[in-house]
C-alpha cells in the first residue's frame, strides 16, 4: 500500500520540466519570427528609399501589383495624419503588452507564430514612427505595395494583418494562448461549484 502511493510521484515529475522546455522553444520561435519580420520590413523599405523617389510607381505584375512609394504619417488609408504621435503610443503599447504579458504564456505553435508575426510587424512600423523624418515619434511610415482598389502598405502591414487573422481564428475556435481549449464561464462556474460540494457531503 505504501509503495503504490509513492510510485506515481516520479512519473509526474518530468511533466513540468518538459512543459517548460516546450514553452521556451515556442518563445524562442516567436522572438525569432518577430526579428525576421522586423528585418525584412526595414530592408525592403531601405531598398525602396534607395532605388525609388517618393511618388514613383513601378508596374510589377500589371494590373494586379505595382510598387508605389509614399510616406504615410497616419494609419491605414492615410487616416489621422495630424496625430502621428497617437499611433506611435498605440503601437508601443501593443508591442509591450504582447512581449511582456502574452509571449511568456505561449503554449501552442499557432499562437507562437501569430504573436511573433504581430510583434515583428508592429515593431517595423514603430521603428519608422520613432526614427524616420520628420522627427522622433512623428516619423512617416514607408509604404510601397499597391494593389488595385486597395490601400498602399508594406511588409510590416502584411505580418500584422496575417497575424491578426490568425489570432481571430484562434479566439473564434476557443484556443487560449497557453494552448488549452477555452471553457465557457457558466460551465467553469458550475464545475467549480459542484467539486467543492461533493467532499463536504461525503
Amino acid at each position: 500500500m505504501e509503495n503504490s502511493s509513492v510510485s506515481p510521484a516520479p512519473q509526474d515529475s518530468p511533466a513540468p520540466a518538459n512543459t517548460g522546455k516546450r514553452t521556451r522553444t515556442k518563445v524562442l520561435v516567436t522572438t525569432a519570427l518577430a526579428v525576421l519580420a522586423l528585418v525584412l520590413d526595414q530592408i525592403t523599405k531601405r531598398i525602396v528609399e534607395t532605388n525609388m523617389y517618393e511618388g514613383q510607381s513601378i508596374d510589377v505584375f500589371p494590373p494586379l501589383l505595382r510598387w508605389y512609394f509614399i510616406r504615410n504619417s497616419g494609419a491605414a488609408f492615410s487616416m489621422g495624419e495630424s496625430v502621428t504621435w497617437i499611433f506611435t503610443i498605440i503601437q508601443a503599447a501593443v508591442l509591450v503588452y504582447v512581449a511582456v504579458f502574452l509571449v511568456r504564456k505561449i503554449g501552442s505553435w499557432p499562437w507562437a507564430l501569430a504573436l511573433g508575426g504581430l510583434m515583428g510587424g508592429v515593431a517595423g512600423n514603430l521603428t519608422d514612427r520613432l526614427f524616420r523624418p520628420p522627427s522622433f515619434g512623428h516619423g512617416h511610415v514607408v509604404d510601397f505595395i499597391a494593389l488595385p482598389n486597395f490601400a498602399i502598405f508594406n511588409v510590416a502591414d502584411m505580418f500584422i494583418v496575417c497575424s491578426m487573422i490568425g489570432i481571430c481564428l484562434l479566439l473564434f475556435t476557443g484556443r487560449e494562448v497557453d494552448g488549452r481549449k477555452a471553457v465557457h464561464a457558466k460551465k467553469a462556474a458550475a464545475e467549480g461549484n459542484t467539486e467543492p460540494e461533493t467532499p463536504g457531503t461525503e
